[in-house]
């Protein structure tokens, strides 16, 4: 089991999860015959519009494996009628915490994929100071009313999200992040102190190299190991590792054919956290994540492919 796990599995599921952070329209352009160029146009026969970010994707995989999950973000009004939305909202997830903002168009993503990777434009000025919200007596409530909370955005800076995130913890949410490539958050001098608050974090490869400046996947985990009580890093195809007691705990993945990464970490973060708030052992989270990015890769969009339960099960068990 998980070190600092000391409520039942069972209180820890009912309470569930609550994912903050940033919520995209996703425009997802993929099968292209080519990569796209200045001055070029690429045309393709495949596009889908998803509900885009961390916040949507990892709690879409929560909400599709089981986990009671909680939304809270930031959208305009044209986000209420607007299909993506309506996907969070029909999947049983609450979005009683989020606010609706009467002057700012809801974020769009627009991403272009080729052959496994991935390039991304995208507008947000909605998302501007979004850790105001962690102070909104609503999301106060909601907050409450969880066990775990997922940080699904950049923190950016560090030192403006301390307070509330120390305050939080001292209320016995447990607390996770992904910040995503954000070089100057992972590489700010004060990130170390806010990782210190963290159950766990959730970077892939270059993303814990440039939080830590070490040159290996390996050290890079030890170091984060440091500063946040389980680290996690994401290693695409080749699974994931965690450091646990000081030994690196290494998982492996299913084999796919991938056609769009977008959003494949988050969806690793959904299948994670699920198995933690069920009270499963570090190896079986990380084979829940592992499962749920991979199969997030054969579809356009990381929400595209979520497993049913006794399908993640079947998978799971193949791995063991």
């Amino acid at each position: 089991m998980i070190p600092n796990m000391v409520t039942s599995a069972s209180a820890r599921s009912d309470r569930g999860l609550v994912v903050f952070g940033e919520f995209f329209f996703d425009l997802v352009f993929y099968g292209l015959p080519t990569v796209p160029r200045m001055g070029r146009e690429v045309k393709t026969a495949s596009f889908e519009r998803f509900p885009g970010g961390g916040l949507a994707t990892t709690a879409l995989v929560a909400a599709g494996l089981g986990t009671p999950t909680k939304a809270i973000t930031r959208v305009g009004r044209d986000a209420l009628t607007s299909p993506e939305w309506q996907k969070l909202v029909q999947s049983g997830i609450s979005t009683e915490g989020c606010e609706i903002d009467p002057h700012l168009p809801t974020a769009m993503t627009v991403c272009a994929a080729y052959e496994g990777d991935r390039m991304m434009i995208t507008h947000d000025r909605i998302n501007a100071k979004l850790e105001r919200l962690l102070a909104r007596p609503n999301v106060q409530k909601q907050l409450r009313s969880g066990w775990h909370l997922h940080l699904a955005c950049a923190l950016r800076p560090p030192l403006v999200w301390m307070a509330a995130i120390r305050k939080l913890r001292r209320r016995g949410l447990t607390i996770s992040g992904d910040l995503g490539w954000n070089p100057e958050v992972l590489e700010s001098p004060r990130l170390p102190s806010l990782l210190k608050e963290f159950e766990f974090a959730f970077p892939n490869e270059s993303e814990a190299t440039a939080m830590t400046g070490e040159k290996t996947i390996e050290a890079a985990a030890r170091k984060l190991a440091r500063w946040v009580r389980v680290p996690i890093v994401k290693l695409g195809p080749y699974g994931s590792l965690a450091v646990r007691g000081g030994k690196i705990v290494r998982v492996k993945s299913i084999r796919v054919r991938a056609v769009d990464a977008t959003g494949s970490g988050d969806a690793f973060d959904g299948g994670f956290l699920h198995g933690y708030l069920a009270g499963w052992p570090l190896e079986e989270c990380l084979r829940a994540g592992n499962i749920c990015g991979a199969l997030a890769t054969t579809g356009a969009g990381g929400s595209s492919a979520i497993p049913a339960p006794k399908n993640l099960a079947k998978l799971m068990k193949r791995l063991r």
